[in-house]
């Protein structure tokens, strides 16, 4: 029985790992379709393109009544809102949000909250402000 190592050497190993790179880093990832005539065509002027999304979410999951895009725009709004702000009125939320260095458009829309009233959670203010959230929590 011949003993012999199995390592290859810092070369071939290199090659050995450009030779599979296409199937590791996935189709979109420059080197799986390395032929010019297996790039696919792009869209005409007047079709739509390609998309992962056709019918528009590219999440899933997205509670019964909102829309992934209302999803991350109340996650957005939370991120300046501290925890130690809630319970709280809109002058609470407002020096919260501007302490976490709230952008411009969360300040003027926690600017348009109504005076007097506390707000126990993001959701009641996120539907405070007009936006809706989900029918059914769980």
């Amino acid at each position: 029985m011949e003993r012999g190592s199995s390592k290859h050497g810092p070369r071939l190993d290199e090659q050995m790992s450009q030779e599979v790179s296409g199937l590791v880093q996935g189709p979109g990832a420059a080197g799986s379709r390395v032929d010019e005539f297996r790039e696919p065509e792009p869209a005409g002027e007047d079709q739509p393109g390609a998309t992962t999304a056709p019918a528009g979410e590219l999440r899933t999951g997205a509670p019964q009544g909102m829309s992934s895009t209302d999803v991350e725009q109340r996650s957005r709004l939370g991120r300046f809102i501290g925890l130690s702000a809630l319970p709280g009125d809109r002058e609470t939320l407002l020096g919260s949000a501007r302490e976490n260095e709230a952008p411009d458009d969360v300040i003027a829309a926690l600017e348009r909250l109504p005076a007097g009233t506390r707000y126990r959670t993001v959701s009641e203010v996120w539907a405070a402000l007009g936006h809706k959230n989900e029918t059914q929590r769980w």
